[in-house]
């Protein structure tokens, strides 16, 4: 990957609804080297996809929670049966296995504060092998970024 590729990249994070055309005159080359380097970077898997990031507030998702979960045991059965059970919920957004205190970092997105204690009370705590879970609910975000830092030099 060349620095035009890494270019294209740093553009499309910022606002991936350019046309080929408008991030050709951005980058320096043609229409056609540069539709084909996006291609290129699709087929890779480098560019996964591409998405509109909308506003949960104003759709009235108020709430948003960092939930550490523990479980009773950790067998890889135990474990593939709580990614399966969780995964199937829109609320978490996230879905982080991890080292340490805890086995798994979940981000869930409510309504409000009681919409979160029902999905608690009704999805997390219903889920098998569970022994603990903590949640951490988010006052203010203070960056919020799904760019990656990519090196133009």
């Amino acid at each position: 990957m060349d620095l035009k590729d890494r270019m294209i990249l740093s553009i499309l994070q910022e606002d991936s609804t350019l046309s080929v055309k408008e991030i050709s005159e951005k980058i320096g080359l043609t229409f056609t080297p540069t539709y084909e380097r996006i291609k290129q970077l699709e087929k890779q898997g480098i560019v996964e996809k591409y998405v509109g990031l909308l506003n949960r507030e104003k759709l009235g998702l108020n709430i948003v929670v960092y939930c550490n979960v523990r479980l009773k045991e950790q067998s890889k059965k135990v474990l593939e049966t709580f990614e399966k059970n969780i995964m199937q919920h829109d609320e978490v957004q996230e879905i982080i296995s991890l080292s340490g205190e805890y086995d798994y970092m979940l981000k869930i997105i409510a309504k409000d504060i009681n919409s979160y204690n029902d999905f608690t009370v009704n999805v997390i705590s219903n889920i098998p092998n569970i022994g603990q879970y903590h949640s951490s609910i988010v006052l203010h975000e203070v960056k919020k970024s799904t760019k990656f830092k990519i090196d133009l030099d």
